[in-house]
């Protein structure tokens, strides 16, 4: 009992001895003061060691003296030279102990980032005030000392890159700024080269910062210099567009997409054709197409941007689903191939350019309803008339030439001539593309069983294929130009390409203003080329793949030309009226 007795009066002493040399911060009673804490004298000049970049940068007071004995805690900042007040600090830290101690350490890291979010250059001078702030309940002291910090002699480069502005597709809140992909090298460090694929409006303008919040390095500039602190960056033109940005040379390109496409053996053109997905947003492209595969096995396929071999997106080596761009693997250590196919059909395909891992999804699309059979005949029909009769060849029915179709026809796909029998539909309009004016114009479309309207997307003259062993149907259209070029001079490669816009039947137009002496041909290129028979004459007939180059122009002017050609492009007549 005794011992318990002496242990509970030591207990006792102690807490008196606490509450004698500390009161908590508990409701003051009556009139205190809180006298300033002393910072101790420090360098007035501090330069940072790039290469000690955890050196700590210390700070020492003597405490603030609350005459009633109230905790003190401590913060210090680092701040402009000559602040007023403290509430925006380039830098503060509580001291440790909940901020009873009397030193705080910064590292020269620390503090260089601080400067450089501030906008402070590499190795430059920055004049600041560094302030010890004492808090006693609702009483604040201070302490200052003016100090010059030099910095890193190399601008501190940021690990990642953020899109921000009234441009993009996140708006101007920063916490939704869309992050661009860190390119690695091949021993996987970064190379400060970023990327993002989005979609950017004319007229606004975007920045690119370090990080989704404030404190943030930002970047503006134009003309492909990448400025920290820059102005904002602005687009010409409204669209999806590549947004690369180099921190190691400060640049930054704008490059727009016209189209991401599918290009390969897969597709109706091969290699030598595109079938265009459209941009879903948010980095994202889609479509629906059939993809085939070549008699003698898989077929191989890839991405690319514009039809440009120079921005090809292929698999990686050894994945499901990854893209790499061909241009970019060599540098990344990457092995890539291009894509195989084993299986024809129908698919909804997604091409996903976001986030640190490009992907690709093929997802078989299971909604259509494919012919049960061949049947041993089909023809064309519109208003109870037969507009075309297929040969048959095996499981393949075609046409030796172009059936001239109209937009605002509709017409039905019958295994009988009168419409009595079994009746097919197609999965989309004939000539429905994203690319109307190319050359020859080629789609595939599903073939479904059922009654319904074949539609027709544009007036042309089509040629069709109806293949029901993989339940699809191809069509192609061509486009005319009239090539015109200073034959005397042999500027071929300086030639005009004019458009010239189709009418129904077979025939095509074209009011233009044409130069005296220039050679001039309707192609198609490179399927069709059709030349003069007489290359003199403003009128007469011409042939696909012969006669001479048209040199009938004497007087320079605007003409109207019109041209009709046969349903198999073999032959045509053509006209140059004088306006």
């Amino acid at each position: 009992m005794k011992n318990l007795k002496r242990l509970f009066g030591a207990f006792l002493a102690l807490v008196l001895m606490v509450s004698c040399e500390e009161e908590d911060n508990l409701d003051p009673i009556g009139q205190w003061e809180l006298e300033a804490p002393a910072l101790l004298t420090t360098s007035q000049n501090i330069t940072l060691d790039e290469d000690l970049p955890v050196q700590p940068i210390s700070f020492n007071w003597d405490p603030a003296i609350s005459s009633e004995r109230y905790q003190v805690r401590y913060t210090v900042v680092i701040d402009t030279a000559g602040s007023e007040n403290y509430t925006t600090p380039l830098l503060s830290k509580t001291s440790a102990n909940g901020g009873k101690d009397t030193q705080v350490s910064f590292t020269a890291s620390e503090i260089d980032l601080a400067l450089s979010y501030a906008g402070y250059q590499a190795d430059s001078d920055a004049e600041l005030e560094v302030a010890v702030l004492a808090k006693s309940i609702d009483k604040m002291a201070t302490d200052s000392q003016q100090i010059t910090v030099h910095r890193f002699e190399s601008e501190y480069k940021p690990q990642q890159l953020y899109l921000s502005g009234t441009a993009t597709e996140g708006g101007s809140d920063i916490t939704q700024a869309i992050p661009l992909r860190a390119l690695e090298n091949a021993d996987g460090n970064l190379t400060y080269n970023f990327e993002t694929y989005t979609h950017l409006e004319a007229g606004e303008s975007f920045m690119l910062y370090s990080n989704q919040q404030i404190p943030a390095h930002t970047y503006g500039g134009s003309e492909g210099e990448l400025v920290k602190n820059g102005e904002p960056i602005k687009v010409e033109e409204t669209g999806e567009y590549r947004l690369s940005a180099d921190l190691e040379n400060n640049t930054y390109s704008l490059m727009k997409i016209d189209y991401l496409s599918i290009v390969g053996d897969v597709i109706p053109n091969g290699w030598g054709g595109d079938e265009e997905l459209e941009y879903h947003g948010n980095g994202v492209w889609q479509g629906q197409m059939y993809l085939q595969t070549p008699e003698a096995g898989q077929g191989g396929f890839l991405f690319r941007l514009n039809g440009d071999w120079g921005y090809l997106f292929k698999r990686i080596t050894g994945t499901q689903n990854q893209l790499y761009m061909e241009s970019q693997a060599g540098t990344a250590g990457i092995t890539i191939e291009d894509i195989p196919l084993a299986l024809a059909g129908n698919y909804n395909i997604t091409v996903d350019l976001t986030g640190d891992t490009y992907t690709y999804s093929l997802e078989a699309d299971q909604t259509s309803n494919p012919p049960s059979e061949t049947p041993e005949a089909l023809f064309l029909l519109s208003g109870g008339e037969t507009v075309a009769t297929f040969q048959k060849e095996g499981d393949v029915f075609s046409l030796a030439s172009f059936v001239p179709l109209q937009a605002e026809v509709a017409y039905q796909l019958n295994s009988k001539e009168d419409g009595s029998g079994t009746a097919y539909t197609l999965g989309a309009p004939i000539g429905e593309t994203s690319s109307p004016d190319a050359d020859a114009v080629v789609g595939n479309i599903t073939i479904l069983e059922g009654e319904g309207d074949v539609l027709v997307a544009k007036d042309q003259a089509y040629q069709l294929i109806f293949n029901f062993s993989t339940g699809m149907a191809n069509w192609k259209y061509y486009n005319i130009k009239l090539f015109h070029w200073d034959d005397a001079s042999g500027d071929w490669d300086g030639r005009d390409e004019f458009l010239m816009t189709y009418e129904h039947p077979l025939q095509f137009t074209l009011t233009q203003e044409l130069q005296a002496g220039y050679a001039m041909k309707f192609n198609s290129p490179w399927e069709v080329e059709f030349g003069a028979d007489d290359p003199s004459a403003m009128s007469g007939t011409m042939t696909n793949g012969g006669g001479a180059n048209f040199q009938n122009i004497s007087t320079p002017g605007t003409y109207k030309v019109h041209i009709e050609v046969s349903d198999d492009y073999e032959t045509g007549t053509y006209e140059f009226i004088a306006e």
